[in-house]
């Protein structure tokens, strides 16, 4: 009995904690600070390409509050490499575009830790569209 309270009790202190870590790096407003060199966030909405754990909407949900409807694209002259893209000829990436706000871009760039982690840039995937990308510093 005490063994399966102690494993009760660790899992959950677990569970706690691992709350509390995706509250800080997905909501919290006190986890991430811009730099102050990045360039503003444009007006409207945007299009990004995701291709990592952006993909489950679970996770969209959690970032920017909803899952939306996001549309299936590839991006050709990349390849995945663990949570980066590679530029690399012959090569492509299956993913999402997401049609965010300027509000839910936010979000995402806090979520990618934007200007620490990743960068934002443009890309042009399969069908000519000009997207925005987040690719690792």
């Amino acid at each position: 009995m005490r063994v399966l309270r102690y494993a009760l009790g660790s899992t959950i202190g677990l569970m706690m904690i691992a709350a509390v870590y995706l509250w800080w790096v997905l909501l919290s407003p006190f986890g991430y600070e811009p730099p102050e060199d990045l360039a503003a966030i444009p007006d409207g909405e945007s299009q990004v390409f995701v291709y990592g754990t952006l993909t489950h909407a679970p996770v969209r949900w959690l970032v920017y509050g909803r899952a939306g409807s996001p549309d299936a694209a590839i991006l050709p002259g990349y390849r995945k490499r663990e949570l980066d893209l590679v530029a690399e000829q012959g090569h492509q990436v299956e993913g999402l575009v997401l049609n965010v706000s300027e509000e839910e871009l936010a979000a995402l760039d806090r979520y990618e830790r934007l200007g620490y982690r990743y960068e934002r840039v443009r890309v042009q995937i399969a069908d000519g569209s000009n997207v925005w990308v987040y690719v690792r510093l």
